[in-house]
C-alpha cells in the first residue's frame, strides 16, 4: 500500500482548532448524559405507574412523585461517571468498553438511589419495579447518546477533526504491520504523521509514510509537526534508546508515549506479569478467555441456543426435506475444522454442494486458483438450486448450534477455519486457536465475503484481542440486519 505525504504525511488539516474539541467533547457528552439519564427516570415512572398496561394497572400510585428524583441525583451520577473514567478521552469511543463502563456507572448510581430510600423510609418508598426499570433504561438510554456521539467524532474524524497527530519510531517488519493497521481504521483518531528510522531493517514502511529524520532530531519533528502520540517500536529500538525516548516524553503532559510489545503477531491473546524471583516477566496466555469471562460467554451461548434449537427444530425437518428433494446426498455436510488449542472438531452445515463437486471443480481450473486465494467461490458451480438461497440467507449454519451445545464452538467468535487453511493466517495463527470459532462475528457483520482474507484475519485478531461480552452483545445485534439484507453472502 503506498500512501504519499499529503495523504498521510502532513499536518492535519484542522489542527488550529484542536484546543476546542476537547471541551466540545465533554460538553456534549456531559449534556448527552443528564439528558438520557432524566428520559429513562420519568420513562420508568410512566411504564410503573401511568402506563396502564395490564402488567401495572393494579400497582398502588406512591405518594410522591418520585421521578423528579433524577435532579437530585444528577451531581452523583456526574460523580460516578467521572470517577469510572467515563470523561477521560482515552476511555471514549471504545464501543464495548465505554458500554462496560456506562454499565458500572449506572448500576452504582442505582445503588446509591437504593441506598437513599433506605435512609429516609419514612419519605421516600422506591419501588422495585421502578428501580429495576430506572437501571435498566438508564444503561440502554446513556449508551445510546453515546453511541450517537460515537458516530458523529467518527464523521468528523474522516473530515480531520478529533484526530491526534502520530509518530512512529522504527522502521522494521513490526513497524510498517502497526502502520498498515493505523493507516486503515480511519476512525481510529490517530492521524500517522510519519516515520523516524531506526534499526538494521528498513521496511516497505518507507512505502506507507514519510521519515521525518532521525532519533537526534526527535524534539524538532515533535514540535514542528504538533505531534501528540509517539509509538515505539520496541523490536527496532535499543534499550538505551527506549530509556532515552522514556525520559525525555515519559512524563510529559502533552504527549502520549506508546510501546508495541515487540511481538505484535503473537501477543494477541492477552499477557499478565508474573514474578519469578522478584524479577517481573511478562507470560503470554494459551488461551485468551478464562474465569469469569468464559462463564459469561458460557451463559450467553447457551442462553440462546437451547431455546433457538427447540423453536427452529420444525424448520429444520423443513429444510432437510427439501434438500432430500432437490438433491441426491445427505442432508447433513460435515467439515473438518480447527478449534481451542488445536483440536480438531467437524462443524455441522446443511448440505449445499452436489455430492459430485470435486469432479465439477476439477473441469473449471480457473476458480481452483480462486479458492486457494480465499477458500470461497463467488459463483460456485458445485452449489445446488437450494443451496444458493441457504448460503444467501445463512440458513445453511443453523446446525452449528448443535457445536454451541457441544461445546465446540461460540455465538460469537472468529471465522471457522479448517486445518489446510491455518497456513493463511501465518504468524496469526497461533491466536486464532485461543478461543473457539463462532457462528458469527465480525467478519460476519463487516461484509462478509466481500472482505479480502487479509481484512477477516485482521478482524479475527481484533476480536480476540479486544473480547468483551459487549461486543458480543453487539455483534450479535449488528449479524441480524447483515443476515436480512444479504451483505457479501454467496
Amino acid at each position: 500500500m503506498k500512501i504519499s505525504s499529503d495523504q498521510h504525511g502532513a499536518i492535519p488539516k484542522r489542527i488550529a482548532w484542536k484546543w476546542l474539541e476537547a471541551p466540545v467533547l465533554i460538553i456534549s457528552l456531559i449534556l448527552s448524559d443528564l439528558i438520557f439519564y432524566d428520559l429513562a427516570f420519568r420513562f420508568a415512572y410512566w411504564i410503573r405507574y401511568e402506563s396502564n398496561w395490564p402488567i401495572t394497572k393494579y400497582w398502588i400510585q406512591p405518594a410522591i412523585d418520585y421521578s423528579d428524583l433524577s435532579l437530585l441525583t444528577i451531581p452523583v451520577l456526574f460523580a460516578i461517571f467521572a470517577m469510572v473514567g467515563l470523561y477521560n478521552r482515552s476511555n471514549l469511543f471504545g464501543g464495548t468498553r465505554e458500554y462496560s463502563l456506562v454499565f458500572t456507572a449506572t448500576t452504582l448510581a442505582t445503588f446509591v438511589n437504593i441506598c437513599v430510600g433506605f435512609l429516609f423510609p419514612d419519605d421516600l418508598i422506591l419501588a422495585r419495579g421502578w428501580v429495576i426499570l430506572t437501571w435498566l433504561l438508564s444503561f440502554l438510554t446513556i449508551s445510546f447518546g453515546r453511541f450517537l456521539i460515537r458516530r458523529a467524532v467518527y464523521q468528523l474524524r474522516h473530515k480531520g477533526f478529533f484526530q491526534n497527530p502520530a509518530l512512529i519510531i522504527g522502521s522494521n517488519t513490526e513497524a510498517s504491520l502497526v502502520a498498515d493497521q493505523l493507516i486503515n481504521a480511519k476512525s481510529g483518531g490517530l492521524k500517522l504523521i510519519g516515520f523516524i528510522p531506526c534499526g538494521n531493517y528498513v521496511s516497505n514502511i518507507q512505502e506507507n509514510l514519510s521519515s521525518l529524520g532521525d532519533l537526534q532530531d526527535l524534539q524538532d519533528v515533535v514540535r514542528k509537526n504538533h505531534i501528540n502520540v509517539i509509538i515505539l517500536i520496541s523490536s527496532a529500538l535499543s534499550r538505551d534508546q527506549v530509556v532515552s525516548i522514556f525520559q525525555k516524553y515519559g512524563n510529559s503532559k502533552g504527549i502520549d508515549l506508546r510501546m508495541s510489545t515487540g511481538l505484535y503477531e503473537i501477543i494477541t491473546t492477552g499477557v499478565h506479569v508474573k514474578e519469578d524471583g522478584m524479577v517481573p516477566l511478562l507470560a503470554i496466555d494459551n488461551v485468551r478467555l478464562k474465569g469469569t469471562d468464559q462463564v459469561l460467554k458460557s451463559i450467553l451461548d447457551y442462553s440462546l441456543t437451547i431455546p433457538a434449537a427447540i423453536l427452529i427444530f420444525p424448520l429444520f425437518l423443513i429444510i432437510a426435506l427439501l434438500i432430500k428433494l432437490d438433491s441426491k446426498g445427505p442432508v447433513i455436510y460435515l467439515r473438518r475444522v480447527m478449534g481451542v488449542n488445536g483440536k480438531q472438531f467437524d462443524a455441522y452445515k446443511f448440505r449445499t454442494m452436489r455430492t459430485d463437486g470435486d469432479q465439477i471443480l476439477a473441469a473449471h481450473p480457473e476458480l481452483i486458483e480462486e479458492y486457494k486465494n480465499s477458500f470461497k467461490i463467488k459463483d460456485d458451480p458445485r452449489v445446488t438450486r437450494l443451496g444458493k438461497f441457504l448460503r444467501k440467507t445463512s440458513i445453511d449454519e443453523l446446525p452449528q448450534i448443535f457445536n454451541v451445545l457441544k461445546n465446540e464452538m461460540s455465538l460469537v467468535g472468529p471465522r471457522m477455519i479448517c486445518p489446510d487453511e491455518l497456513e493463511k493466517y501465518n504468524q496469526w495463527g497461533m491466536n486464532l486457536l485461543t478461543i473457539k470459532p463462532g457462528i458469527t462475528g465480525l467478519w460476519q457483520v463487516r461484509g462478509r465475503s466481500d472482505v479480502s482474507y487479509e481484512e477477516r484475519v485482521q478482524f479475527d485478531m481484533f476480536y480476540i484481542r479486544n473480547w468483551t461480552i459487549w461486543m458480543d452483545l453487539q455483534i450479535i445485534l449488528q449479524t441480524i440486519p447483515s443476515v436480512i439484507f444479504r451483505r457479501g453472502a454467496y
